[in-house]
């Protein structure tokens, strides 16, 4: 009887020990969310090789995320967007591919709760783009300190 009880034990504790294993293998929306951020801090800096690098972790993590959260479609537009960041070193060609980039992560931000916290969506009406911020204040990822603050949170997701 003792020997069952033990083997039932042992088996439990392999399936719920391989449960959350496979969870936290998973990437959540939240995550993908702070890389972002940290990809556009980057672009507000005009540090090209940290986009470039923190471009690169976002195609590794959207590559994780279940599929239930995000569509083909949406991750396939993330990874193309994403990887145009992180393969150019050139500040200007990573900005302009971050316009695309932050597109496809409004929509997914309006399909998807990204976070509990409130999300910005900002417009720069000079490039005609917007991106997502954690903050109301508007640091212009497009052009830097050259129009730091060009720019106005037109949603708040």
């Amino acid at each position: 009887m003792k020997k069952l009880f033990f083997l039932i034990a042992l088996f439990s504790t392999m399936f719920i020990h391989n449960t959350f294993a496979q969870d936290n293998s998973k990437t959540s929306p939240t995550q993908l969310l702070s890389l972002y951020y940290e990809i556009k801090d980057a672009l507000v800096s005009g540090n090209a090789n940290a986009a470039s690098a923190k471009a690169e972790e976002f195609v590794k993590a959207v590559n994780s995320v279940d599929a239930k959260v995000v569509t083909d479609a949406n991750r396939d537009a993330l990874l193309k967007d994403a990887s145009h960041v992180s393969e150019n070193k050139d500040l200007k060609h990573q900005r302009e591919f971050f316009a695309p980039f932050s597109d496809n992560m409004v929509a997914l931000a309006k399909t998807v709760k990204l976070s509990t916290d409130p999300v910005y969506q900002q417009y720069c009406p000079m490039k005609k783009a917007s991106w997502l911020s954690s903050q109301q204040t508007i640091k212009n990822p497009y052009y830097g300190t050259a129009m730091l603050t060009c720019g106005k949170v037109a949603a708040t997701l």
